[in-house]
């Protein structure tokens, strides 16, 4: 990684920064406005744009706008005059994605429930046919059920999985499962697309998924969708002894889930990194696609 450019000690702030930045510091809070004000559109803005969404003398703008474009953070583009966003803010709109890791965003909500719960806490998202482990955060304990991060699993015989597949459109269930006879794991595993069909249609009516035993006999599971701008983009679950998922306890499990899922739906730094692994999980089944194409 390069190293971070370094101000040259010859130069102190004060000479270096526009000389129309000479106000009050709450300007700061106004021309990052106006910076939002740009991105909410795909055309150049006026002075009159910017004064009826902010409410701001044109005297005011005026200035807000000259330090923004000496700063390249914004663009003069006519006489009218007019202006849309500059350079550097791709600059700090690429430094935020690449700081971004989706494991650790989820861990911080991820750690409270496995410590509440006693169980295994998971986040996944849907990757061809399989389930796409994310996040995994342990109990402290020693009977728990293990996974790691980046690894993949089945779709039609886990929690995360099944709640995954019931927002897939019917139409599209039979390229996210096996050729039928489903392999069976143990003798819960669902093995048909009908049977599963109807197990899907169950897991959307009640709002959580459930794998009982059916991955691996002892282990159960429950899984809530991640719901963003109404698309399930996650689950998250927890896994652990059946003998632990009594009906009071499942009904616990799911609510704590629930309410994670609420907050990881409102969370910017989380949607932004969920997007950013979708994105890149789109290119490489692109990718695979096309060498297989080439063939």
């Amino acid at each position: 990684m390069a190293a971070p450019a370094r101000r040259s000690k010859s130069a102190p702030i004060e000479e270096v920064r526009p000389a129309s930045a000479n106000y009050h510091a709450h300007a700061l809070v106004r021309g990052l406005a106006l910076l939002e004000q740009m991105a909410t559109q795909s055309h150049p803005l006026t002075l009159n744009d910017f004064a009826d969404g902010t409410a701001l003398p044109k005297s005011t703008l005026v200035r807000l706008l000259s330090v923004l474009c000496e700063l390249e953070y914004a663009v003069r583009v006519d006489d009218r005059p007019s202006y849309r966003l500059g350079h550097k803010v791709q600059r700090l709109a690429t430094a935020y994605v690449s700081s971004l890791d989706l494991s650790v965003v989820a861990d911080a909500y991820l750690t409270p429930v496995a410590e509440s719960t006693g169980q295994t806490a998971n986040l996944g998202v849907l990757d061809g046919r399989q389930v796409l482990h994310i996040c995994v955060n342990e109990p402290n304990r020693p009977l728990r059920f293990t996974a790691a991060p980046g690894t993949r699993d089945h779709c039609y015989c886990t929690g995360l999985g099944k709640m995954l597949l019931a927002h897939v459109p019917v139409d599209l269930l039979p390229a996210c499962v096996p050729p039928e006879p489903f392999p069976a794991f143990t003798e819960q595993t669902i093995t048909s697309l009908d049977e599963l069909t109807r197990e899907l249609r169950r897991t959307l009516r009640r709002g959580y998924a459930v794998d009982d035993n059916e991955r691996s006999a002892g282990l159960r599971c429950v899984a809530v969708p991640v719901e963003i701008d109404g698309e399930c983009l996650a689950a998250i679950s927890v896994s652990g002894p059946s003998a632990e998922f009594t009906a009071s306890q499942q009904n616990s499990f799911v609510a704590s889930l629930q309410e994670v899922s609420a907050q990881l739906a409102v969370d910017p730094d989380f949607n932004a990194a969920l997007r950013i692994v979708h994105r890149s999980l789109r290119a490489a089944g692109v990718a695979q696609d096309d060498a297989a194409g080439s063939w």
